[in-house]
């Protein structure tokens, strides 16, 4: 069961770790501006806004959200068919747009379905989702080593055994047999948003994507300017994944020492000096090294617990739609905000303006975190 579990993610992650790092490599191979870039890029976050929201809902009325996710594997895999066409700007912004609504549902399915099945020994769950970390370092390694030989305009034809991947392992899935369908209790899901501690949560979260808008959109080629080839790129950002796959092993012994809130103001402070480092010691070899190692910190801890985070506020009944808003609200608005915000800084500026627009946006987030965040019923429990 634990192998089947892993699967997914190791594929899932290992497309994202084959196109974050190189594609904007490629879109500015095939000549669009600085400002289409961070269009296009802002797709992968923008259908998180909406594309959750109506998968969870599926998932959570029907029960069926192993078959959802087959779905929207294989569906995802045909859109994204699109890129070989190779159209112009309006083109691939449809093509991307249609690929990422159907790929964006998997994974917040698959959160649920995770959980579910790990029942009662959830402190397993980092254990579990590790196998995406690998993923997305073999993706990295592999494509990187690849492009160092052959031209990047080539890369949507090596995405093609990764996409396979996903849509063999979805049909891996454990069977949704013997989930519960209770009706939800009418009303519940307007007092759990409205809480003051679920708002303070979601604008931590949506800050915190904002601020990652440039380093998925800019970081690689941020690098390229200052010299870095395809592979040492590749390296750096799998560098910051070990350091997520190191987290994810020991995060249930810190969650037993520090609290939701101290963990987040933590690791929100660790992510505004990530980002002033990227911005200004880029040439510096080993303290580029360090900011990539802080990646533990700006996704790997805040990850794990804002996962959990919804579990403990959404409970079973409201567990999909909440985490349908969370990457909706945080990955999705927030990730597409700031690859937007970012190319403006970049084409007004340089690419160092726009990880300094990710440090600005960490200090509102610490604030809010700091007044507003409390834990969720569950660690009140405890």
């Amino acid at each position: 069961m634990y192998w089947r579990l892993s699967n997914l993610y190791f594929w899932f992650f290992a497309l994202l770790g084959a196109l974050l790092p190189y594609w904007s490599l490629y879109l500015v191979e095939r000549g669009f501006s600085y400002l289409q870039i961070a269009t296009l890029m802002a797709t992968i976050q923008l259908t998180k806004i909406i594309a959750p929201s109506v998968w969870g809902w599926l998932g959570d009325r029907s029960g069926l959200r192993v078959r959802l996710v087959r779905f929207g594997a294989v569906a995802g895999s045909i859109c994204f068919a699109g890129v070989f066409l190779e159209p112009g700007f309006y083109g691939l912004l449809l093509v991307m747009l249609t690929f990422t609504f159907f790929w964006n549902a998997i994974l917040p399915l698959y959160e649920v379905i995770t959980l579910r099945v790990l029942g009662s020994k959830k402190e397993k769950y980092g254990r579990v989702r590790m196998w995406g970390s690998v993923g997305f370092i073999g993706g990295v390694a592999i494509i990187g080593g690849v492009l160092e030989l052959v031209p990047i305009l080539l890369l949507p034809w090596l995405l093609l055994p990764v996409f396979a991947g996903i849509a063999v392992s979805a049909f891996l899935v454990p069977s949704e047999r013997g989930e519960r369908k209770e009706p939800a209790p009418k009303g519940s899901l307007k007092a759990i948003i409205s809480h003051p501690a679920v708002i303070a949560f979601f604008f931590m979260n949506f800050l915190l994507q904002v601020s990652h808008g440039a380093y998925y959109t800019f970081f690689s080629i941020h690098l390229e300017q200052h010299g870095y080839g395809k592979l040492p790129i590749g390296l750096l950002w799998s560098l910051g994944v070990v350091a997520e796959i190191g987290l994810f092993l020991v995060m249930h012994h810190l969650t037993r020492y520090f609290s939701v809130r101290q963990i987040a103001i933590g690791a929100l402070t660790l992510t505004m000096l990530r980002w002033v480092l990227i911005a200004e010691v880029t040439d510096v070899v080993p303290v580029l090294i360090f900011a990539q190692l802080l990646h533990a910190a700006s996704y790997g801890a805040l990850h794990v617990i804002s996962v959990q985070y919804v579990q403990g506020f959404f409970g079973e009944h409201h567990h999909g739609q909440g985490q349908a808003l969370y990457s909706g609200l945080t990955f999705g608005a927030g990730g597409a905000v700031g690859a937007w915000l970012s190319g403006f800084l970049v084409d007004g500026f340089d690419t160092s303006a726009a990880f300094w627009g990710g440090a600005a946006a960490m200090v509102f987030a610490i604030f809010i975190t700091w007044r507003w965040l409390r834990p969720p019923p569950e660690e009140n429990a405890t």
